[in-house]
């Protein structure tokens, strides 16, 4: 190996060193203000997102999505989706709550995005995500109750108030009924 190579990799080192010194320094000091009203850095916030999106990007190559045009697939999902999701992700013309301002991040409002991937949004239900309150929904509910959440969701964009009240109407109230028997 050159010396020049040595160097670099000495540098390297040091370097590496260095950074993990002033992380050490900062975690001690309790310098970085973990409360949840104090916004992260942008920085921070930007290397969050890109390793949050890689990492879903990475695990769900493998992810057969199913059919999820099926409309009673869509009412079950959506009766899924009012009783666990509506307090953090709100619903088509809800307004925001008491909880919502003061989560960081806050969630996102899922009926004002883009129609998005099925099988990275089966994803995130499934396993959810750490440090941002998405549990995951897939130590207490099937796949397909899933799918179910997931079809729902390849809908709510468009949907008025009216159409996504009818279709958690059309489900039923069964959600908390499989919640209470150990479902």
């Amino acid at each position: 190996m050159s010396s020049f190579s040595k160097g670099v990799l000495a540098g390297a080192a040091a370097s590496a060193v260095f950074a993990l010194l002033v992380a050490a320094g900062i975690a001690v000091s309790g310098a970085y203000d973990v409360a949840a009203d104090s916004p992260h850095f942008a920085l921070t916030q930007a290397i969050i997102g890109y390793v949050r999106e890689q990492s879903i990007e990475a695990r769900t190559g493998t992810i057969k999505v199913p059919s999820l045009s099926d409309p009673k697939m869509i009412a079950e999902g959506a009766e899924h989706y009012d009783a666990m999701c509506t307090r953090c992700h709100l619903a088509p013309g809800m307004a925001d709550n008491e909880m919502r301002p003061g989560m960081n991040p806050r969630p996102p409002e899922l009926a004002k995005l883009p129609i998005g991937d099925p099988a990275e949004q089966f994803w995130v239900i499934k396993h959810g995500i750490k440090m941002t309150a998405m549990p995951a929904w897939g130590t207490t509910h099937t796949d397909e109750e899933i799918w179910n959440m997931v079809a729902l969701l390849q809908k709510l964009p468009k949907l008025t108030p009216a159409q996504y009240h009818a279709l958690v109407a059309a489900a039923g109230k069964h959600h908390d009924d499989d919640m209470n028997m150990g479902h």
